[in-house]
């Protein structure tokens, strides 16, 4: 599947209960039209990884996520050797249970081989969307590694070969900016930042994805979240964070963010300790 128009990228992810801007339908429009990587920032909680997950549905596409994390390296991300049964045929090997026309090369056959994220990609094809997720947590050695395979859609595996992907993957490789990305990556992708949404769309987003939470409510938790989000955090809260809190204030009873049960809830908003204190000293202003 592909998109006609970027009201169709529109319509298709409101259908799966993601509400985008229009810049950022564009840009998804765009880069499953182009073929090319879509590179997401922005702050966590605003909904960089769902994007990924949501083209999966929408496209009828197998997801295939890579968790980026401090110390991963190319093994990890592309393929390892399965050794153990390696061993276990080389012994096999030794005492003539296998074949003579099974070559001892076969042990770097493919069957040996296990693949991981991006050779799964690779091998998939359009039938997949790869999800590269939060890049910005590995090393640059690792971003480079990357670049090099995004660059033409190919790796080589010395006892294999070269492996191309007749079609590339859907790409959607995410980012905190908890350290900058390299430009030659950034060339390599159409680039989006995503914002925190405006209190329409965030009222709208809470009663999508929370529809037990009625609409007086939804929007006085965008308010105070916008609020929130206007001091001085460590972590400001995202859309994650309004849609748990007002589903956990509509579970009890509340209408509005004001009152004990606000107060009481405020760990469904607010994630870190010194925030929790400079929220509580502002609550005044904060609740409105």
């Amino acid at each position: 599947m592909r998109f006609g128009s970027v009201s169709d990228v529109e319509a298709a992810l409101r259908g799966e209960s993601y509400l985008p801007d229009r810049g950022l339908a564009t840009a998804i429009f765009l880069a499953v039209a182009m073929g090319r990587p879509l590179l997401l920032e922005g702050e966590a909680g605003v909904g960089k990884t769902e994007v990924g997950k949501t083209l999966a549905r929408i496209l009828g596409a197998e997801l295939i996520r890579l968790q980026c994390y401090e110390g991963i390296d190319s093994s990890q991300a592309l393929y390892e050797w399965d050794y153990a049964r390696q061993l276990l045929y080389a012994r096999a090997l030794q005492e003539g249970e296998v074949a003579v026309e099974q070559r001892v090369s076969e042990l770097y056959g493919a069957d040996f081989l296990l693949e991981r994220p991006l050779l799964r990609a690779l091998r998939a094809g359009a039938g997949a969307v790869l999800l590269v997720d939060e890049l910005d947590r590995a090393d640059d050695e690792f971003e480079a590694f990357l670049l090099e395979v995004l660059s033409d859609f190919t790796v080589t595996v010395p006892e294999l070969g070269t492996i191309a992907a007749e079609e590339p993957p859907v790409v959607v490789v995410t980012s905190n900016r908890t350290r900058e990305l390299h430009d030659a990556l950034k060339r390599r992708c159409l680039y989006h930042w995503i914002d925190f949404p405006d209190v329409e769309r965030e009222a709208e987003i809470i009663r999508l994805r929370a529809p037990g939470v009625e609409e007086p409510l939804a929007r006085s938790v965008a308010e105070t979240v916008a609020r929130l989000r206007a001091l001085d955090l460590v972590k400001r809260p995202g859309a994650a964070e309004a849609i748990d809190w007002a589903a956990a204030l509509s579970l009890l009873g509340a209408s509005s963010v004001d009152g004990d049960p606000a107060r009481e809830t405020l760990g469904a908003a607010v994630k870190n300790r010194e925030d929790l204190r400079r929220v509580e000293a502002a609550w005044p202003e904060v609740a409105g």
